[in-house]
């Protein structure tokens, strides 16, 4: 499983890093230390808080103390993969990138081919009303 440093997780949620560290210092996501003695967090642990922290945004009850902006350069919106539900042939890819809940179908292939799974960092691009993913 993938693991993410205190950094790299706050801005995948659209936060400072000093926010991502109160959160983990509250206990509201679960960390770990590396043999260097850097805090990491789970990739499945930072999936189920971004989908919190996400639905949080979207009721305006986020939890962060200083506001963020977002954009999207070229339509990008890097994010956590938090849901994927496999068909035969389609599949159903959610990625939540800071407040936003982007969800993709695409072929079983592509995100097989992709290693795309739950804690998974990925990137959807929009286009018109397509979205693509890419694999961090």
């Amino acid at each position: 499983m993938q693991s993410y440093t205190i950094g790299r997780a706050a801005r995948l949620l659209g936060v400072s890093p000093d926010t991502a560290r109160r959160w983990a210092d509250a206990g509201r996501v679960a960390t770990h230390r590396d043999e260097g003695g850097r805090r990491l967090i789970d990739g499945r642990d930072l999936a189920a808080f971004a989908v919190e922290v996400g639905q949080g945004a979207a009721a305006g009850t986020g939890g962060g103390d200083e506001e963020v902006s977002y954009t999207s350069a070229r339509n990008a919106f890097p994010g956590i993969v938090t849901a994927v539900k496999l068909g035969d042939v389609a599949a159903q890819v959610e990625i939540q990138a800071g407040p936003h809940r982007l969800v993709s179908l695409l072929t079983r292939e592509a995100v097989e081919e992709l290693g795309l799974e739950v804690g998974v960092e990925a990137t959807a691009r929009v286009k018109a009303t397509s979205v693509h993913i890419d694999r961090a």
